[in-house]
């Protein structure tokens, strides 16, 4: 069964930097994609980033890119998400995600993000404010 741990949320001020993690158990990483969401209070889950450890490949929502960076720490089946320049607007509940296949092509991506296919964690809350 996979299961999945986010850590590391916490409160800052804008300009900060924050970096989550997603303890992942059950699977291996190159057998999954895996993906960071996030929902804020009354707005609908927004996919953020994504990760193939298999074919390498990552992406990144227009509105994380060039701000947040995720990478995986294989030996220890973790996937860490590094967000930098932290605005007010990123505060929200943030998740971690995992599914087959394990691509994070633009179009599957938004599927999942719609859907809410595949193993979720419980999630981490990120509080950005002066």
């Amino acid at each position: 069964q996979v299961q999945l741990v986010e850590s590391g949320g916490n409160s800052v001020q804008p300009g900060g930097s924050l970096t989550l993690s997603c303890a992942v158990s059950g699977s291996t990483l190159d057998a999954v994609a895996v993906g960071w969401f996030r929902q804020a209070p009354g707005r609908e889950r927004e996919g953020i980033s994504c990760l193939s450890v298999k074919y390498g490949a990552t992406y990144y929502s227009d509105s994380v890119e060039g701000r947040f960076t995720i990478s995986s720490d294989n030996a220890k089946n973790t996937v860490s998400l590094q967000m930098n320049n932290l605005n007010p607007e990123d505060t929200a509940v943030y998740y971690c995600s995992t599914n087959i296949p394990t691509t994070c092509g633009e179009p599957l991506f938004r599927l999942w993000e719609k859907s809410g296919l595949g193993h979720w964690g419980q999630g981490t809350q990120v509080n950005v404010s002066s």
